[in-house]
């Protein structure tokens, strides 16, 4: 066997060892009780003294631990470890491209994240009217009265969306609206790729938004809140430059 083609069979070899470590990995992700050696070697189709072997290697850095005194593994530290590291800002990823929108259109821009059963704000560009809406970030907003609540609402399953706002209309003593009516807009919401806030979370203030998730199912929201005598105005323009935007995200991602 000449040189170059033991070293490929050799390169060939550590891909294929570093594929089988991968599939061992993604079976142990969300087994938190752990597997045994053999279940492991069950799952992923291979001996059991071949996913030893490769267990150990893992164990050995850190990448899984073992789960019991009777021989199981999971998920070791160093992963979560590596994961920290590598976690996107989202903020600092697409805030040029808010700032754009912002420019665009002349108006501030939110950026908002889901948070269990409400919007928080984490960044926000001001926009150039003299006239403008600016919320602080770190302030929090409820989902079935705010643009950027509602597009988070379409994003999320049925029977979560309904809860939610089930329990934000019951702690309204006058709820403007009933819970039939606001999950049909979230459906319409889902169609459209945006929703409205006109006049609903504050009187005066009316906005535009859309949400989407990051690569770790982290739900965000993007928004245009505008003093609401120039929304209905500006109102197709801020859509379509808020779906233009969405576009340029989504690659960016």
């Amino acid at each position: 066997m000449s040189v170059e083609v033991a070293e490929k069979t050799q390169s060939n070899q550590g891909v294929q060892v570093i594929a089988r470590a991968a599939d061992i990995l993604r079976t142990l992700k969300n087994e938190h009780k752990g597997l045994s050696l053999g279940q492991i070697a069950e799952r992923v189709g291979l001996p059991r003294s071949t996913v030893q072997r490769i267990v150990n290697a893992l164990q050995a850095e850190r990448f899984v631990m073992a789960s019991s005194a009777e021989g199981g593994f999971r998920l070791g530290p160093e992963l979560q470890s590596l994961a920290e590291a590598g976690r996107i800002n989202i903020a600092e990823v697409i805030r040029p491209t808010l700032t754009a929108l912002a420019k665009e259109t002349g108006e501030t821009v939110d950026l908002a994240v889901y948070r269990q059963d409400h919007m928080v704000f984490v960044d926000q560009v001001v926009g150039t009217h003299r006239l403008r809406t600016v919320s602080a970030v770190g302030e929090t907003f409820p989902l079935s009265t705010t643009a950027n609540g509602k597009a988070a609402l379409s994003l999320l399953s049925d029977d979560i969306g309904a809860a939610l706002i089930a329990r934000e209309l019951s702690t309204h003593e006058e709820p403007r609206r009933v819970l039939s009516d606001v999950i049909r807009e979230i459906e319409q919401i889902r169609e459209a790729g945006f929703a409205f806030d006109i006049d609903e979370h504050t009187d005066g203030i009316s906005a535009v938004g859309t949400a989407f998730k990051d690569a770790n199912g982290l739900i965000y929201a993007i928004s245009i809140p505008v003093p609401s005598h120039r929304f209905e105005g500006k109102k197709d323009r801020m859509c379509s430059a808020l779906l233009s935007a969405m576009d340029v995200i989504r690659t960016s991602l």
